[in-house]
């Protein structure tokens, strides 16, 4: 009998994670052993469980994926991440692989997909959905994402917190971090970007695609 795949879901949403339980566990190959539903309790439940590859969403409340990622990989160095996210963004492809992803594949993918990328992940393979491997290429050709790259795991998820208008110190409690420490991955972040301002740093991003701009409020 063949040995079935372990797996962990991360996704804030518990009707997103029963959706995606009921789509995995249809293949008779693959079960969830457990959830979380934010990046504290993931790296608390992979110590217990010790799951054959998490799918970890990137965009949660407080700490993100990407620092969920950099987490797990350092208490276990052989952990198999893969992220399922709705971020089509080559920064954010490339900043998992660096915390230490295996595999990325957008939402919008074939739900086949998704069985066969947790497949090779557990067997230790790269996985990339098409949408992501054009736009690392496309990224790597035009040299879009150079200054992303600049940040290490940590910058990018303090740049993210940033981005949603967090504090220093909701950041610093968040990643519990001191708040001086936060104020100098802040600095570092616009350093690197080559940006003065908060209002230039969230511009850039959006110059990047990293965010959306505002959509226009049509006139009642």
């Amino acid at each position: 009998m063949t040995k079935r795949i372990r797996v962990m879901l991360v996704d804030d949403h518990a009707v997103v994670r029963k959706g995606y339980r009921t789509l995995i566990e249809e293949h008779g190959t693959i079960e969830v052993v457990c959830e979380a539903a934010d990046a504290d309790a993931a790296y608390q439940l992979y110590k217990t469980k010790v799951p054959d590859v998490v799918i970890m969403d990137i965009s949660m409340p407080g700490r993100g994926g990407i620092d969920a990622i950099r987490q797990i990989r350092l208490w276990d160095p052989s952990g198999r991440i893969l992220v399922f996210s709705m971020h089509a963004n080559a920064a954010y492809a490339l900043q998992a692989f660096r915390a230490g992803a295996k595999g990325y594949v957008t939402k919008s993918s074939d739900p086949e997909l998704l069985i066969a990328a947790i497949e090779s992940v557990a067997r230790n393979r790269t996985a990339l959905c098409a949408e992501i491997s054009e736009a690392l290429a496309t990224s790597r050709l035009q040299g879009d994402s150079n200054a992303f790259q600049a940040l290490s795991p940590r910058e990018f998820e303090i740049l993210q917190l940033i981005l949603d208008a967090k504090s220093t110190e909701e950041i610093a409690n968040t990643l519990h971090l001191a708040p001086k420490t936060v104020g100098n991955y802040h600095y570092a972040i616009k350093s690197k970007l080559g940006v003065v301002s908060d209002i230039d740093l969230v511009y850039f991003c959006m110059r990047q695609g990293l965010i959306a701009p505002l959509a226009s409020v049509p006139s009642s």
